[in-house]
């Protein structure tokens, strides 16, 4: 079991779009083992490769109760997302200690590579749709925060910097 460090915000890999993965490799697997260490050991709902310093498009999630129910992705995209839209408490291992309430759709159709190579497009409904929708975010540069208003997210910044600087 690895488990990797999670970069502090605000380190530039967060802010820079993930390059594409080629192809699906004993290296890609590998990678994504340590991801699911990592998340688990958070204990979190979904990880992206960024946040451990790897700009690659690769991203874990799992949501399932008991665990071990990982979906790899390579180079998610999403297809398709309802109007409706639900709302969830999101935070980050970046930025530790503070969270917000984010409105995020509800449903979401996803493509990607699997862990098998093979391109799938799945649906993700309720927390699924909201992890995989907040780890497609990372890998595109954004944090969760910048779904809040500019006064919201400056406030969530100080409160965690302020946090830092107790522990």
């Amino acid at each position: 079991m690895t488990v990797r460090r999670c970069l502090p915000w605000p380190h530039p890999v967060l802010r820079t779009p993930a390059a594409e993965v080629p192809a699906i490799t004993d290296e890609i697997r590998a990678i994504w083992a340590d991801m699911i260490d990592t998340m688990d050991a958070m204990p979190g709902y979904g990880l992206a490769a960024v946040q451990i310093g790897l700009p690659l498009r690769l991203a874990v999630v799992d949501c399932s109760e008991s665990r071990g129910q990982a979906v790899r992705m390579a180079n998610p995209e999403i297809l398709h997302a309802s109007v409706q839209l639900r709302e969830h408490e999101e935070a980050s291992p970046n930025l530790p200690g503070v969270s917000a309430v984010i409105q995020r759709p509800r449903a979401v159709t996803v493509r990607f590579l699997n862990a098998e190579g093979v391109m799938e497009e799945r649906d993700f409904v309720g927390l699924w749709a909201t992890s995989v929708q907040h780890q497609i975010d990372h890998l595109a540069g954004k944090m969760y925060f910048d779904h809040l208003s500019p006064l919201k997210r400056k406030m969530l910044i100080s409160r965690a910097q302020k946090l830092g600087k107790r522990a």
